[in-house]
């Protein structure tokens, strides 16, 4: 298995494609940086004006940890795509081409060949979020220096600099089952399909109009809400409340993770008994 997994590896970073992700993440997260540090001062003080009647702002706010949380906030709406672009097209790919049923030939069953691409595809999701993490953690700090954390959800939250660090650290762990979540729909998607392209149409219509559907604030949309993955995607933001809720994340994660093994299950029984033609 594991010679197939790095095999799997390998074919993935041969491709050109592949690397997108990972040069978009870097230039968007060097441009945010660079956008705050020439103008992050007003963009705070606009992001806080509703406030600034009630409260006293005193220091200087915006620093790493808040750099890096604006970041945190924004990319995990976008990683979406650029994960499916490569999980899209791990199955369709090679049927598309013609590769798929020669690796057929071989020895290894259908169900470890695909357990091995899709090994292969939660590593690739899983280092898009580690390289967001590191990136904006690492610049962030480094232009801006540490500090306290100052956070506005549905109340205001100001974590101490000591307690910031291993809340966004936890929040991108947590973003990794969530990213995972969309690397097995759109893997799933690809053993259905003969091209690429497909899986990540799909794969971002659905997770645009469960978006849409949880935003909308009617009787119906709130009942069937639960039912979204994307409605437990979002709970890194847990991370940030005074008091942690264990519980709540620890539904989501068991949520998310069942939704992966789900996807996977679907592809599995797709796959053994999928007509290669090509």
């Amino acid at each position: 298995m594991l010679t197939l997994i790095q095999l799997e590896l390998y074919k993935m970073f041969a491709k050109g494609r592949t690397y997108i992700a990972f040069g978009a993440i870097v230039f968007i997260v060097l441009a945010i940086m660079l956008a705050l540090f020439i103008d992050g001062d007003n963009f705070f003080t606009f992001q806080t004006q509703h406030l600034r009647d009630a409260f006293l702002f005193e220091g200087h706010l915006l620093n790493g940890y808040l750099a890096c949380y604006i970041i945190l906030t924004a990319l995990l709406i976008h990683i979406p795509f650029l994960i499916a672009l490569v999980a899209g097209e791990m199955v369709a790919g090679e049927s598309a081409s013609g590769t798929l049923r020669l690796l057929l030939i071989r020895r290894p069953s259908r169900t470890g060949i695909l357990a091995a691409k899709f090994i292969a595809v939660m590593l690739y999701s899983a280092s898009l979020v580690a390289l967001l993490a590191l990136l904006s953690l690492f610049v962030g700090t480094a232009l801006f220096g540490t500090g306290d954390l100052f956070v506005v959800r549905d109340t205001i939250h100001v974590f101490n600099s000591s307690d910031t660090p291993w809340r966004l650290l936890s929040a991108f762990a947590f973003a990794i089952p969530g990213m995972g979540v969309i690397a097995a729909m759109a893997f799933m998607f690809s053993v259905f399909s003969d091209n690429a392209i497909t899986p990540v149409i799909l794969t971002m219509v659905i997770i645009i109009a469960c978006m849409i559907l949880s935003a909308i604030d009617l009787s119906l949309f709130r009942a069937i809400k639960p039912f979204f993955f994307t409605t437990y995607m979002n709970n890194w933001k847990l991370f940030f409340e005074e008091t942690v809720p264990l519980q709540k994340l620890l539904t989501s994660l068991g949520v998310l993770f069942a939704h992966i093994l789900g996807f996977f299950g679907i592809s599995v029984w797709k796959f053994r008994s999928k007509d290669i033609l090509s």
